[in-house]
């Protein structure tokens, strides 16, 4: 039915314009006539065809008024279409949130959200607190590992240099009570190169 009335608007906009075009052709054609006649001298020929100029430029009008009109009529029958669309479109839309607004319900949406809320700060919490409590161990075990690197350094250091000492300092002897007597002294010669290895 749609694709009839386009089909008759088409034909009636070509049939007016077939029509313009061929009165244009006629005001040509009569107007060359009239020149002719005046030419000729024949003035009662050129009162007849102005004549019918002016029943051919009034036709001429009422057929652009009436193009004029039927275009109007096709436009509006465009717009009364686009219209009826626009409307169908907002009653399907109005009818599906109609629809939706009946399942969704306010408070159990609410609910929701607080208790989307509550889970997420509970959450954060947690995430927070156990992250503090690794910081915490992490902090521990460095610092403890740390003291032990330092302490086994000094420690180390302080056995070298012991052993050192101990490796050049003279050893006890083992030697009985009266044999102690009878041992050497050491010369003050052999007393400074002690000294001087244990400054070492």
């Amino acid at each position: 039915e749609r694709q009839e009335k386009q089909l008759v608007r088409n034909a009636t906009s070509l049939r007016f314009t077939g029509r313009i075009e061929t009165l244009l052709t006629l005001f040509l054609f009569q107007e060359l006539e009239i020149k002719k006649a005046a030419n000729q001298g024949n003035k009662q020929v050129c009162t007849v065809l102005a004549k019918q100029l002016v029943q051919l430029r009034k036709q001429k009008a009422r057929t652009y008024a009436a193009s004029s009109k039927v275009q109007a009529i096709g436009s509006q029958s465009k717009l009364m279409n686009a219209n009826v669309k626009l409307a169908n479109a907002m009653a399907t839309t109005a009818k599906t949130m109609g629809e939706v607004n009946k399942q969704i319900k306010p408070q159990d949406i609410a609910k929701t959200m607080q208790d989307f809320e509550k889970e997420s700060t509970k959450m954060g919490m947690t995430e927070e607190l156990v992250d503090d409590t690794l910081n915490s161990i992490l902090d521990e075990s460095g610092d403890e590992e740390e003291q032990d690197a330092i302490v086994n350094k000094v420690l180390d250091e302080i056995g070298i240099e012991m052993t050192g000492k101990l490796a050049a300092a003279p050893s006890a002897r083992s030697d009985p009570l009266g044999e102690s007597s009878k041992a050497r002294l050491p010369t003050d010669e052999e007393i400074e190169r002690q000294l001087a290895k244990l400054k070492t």
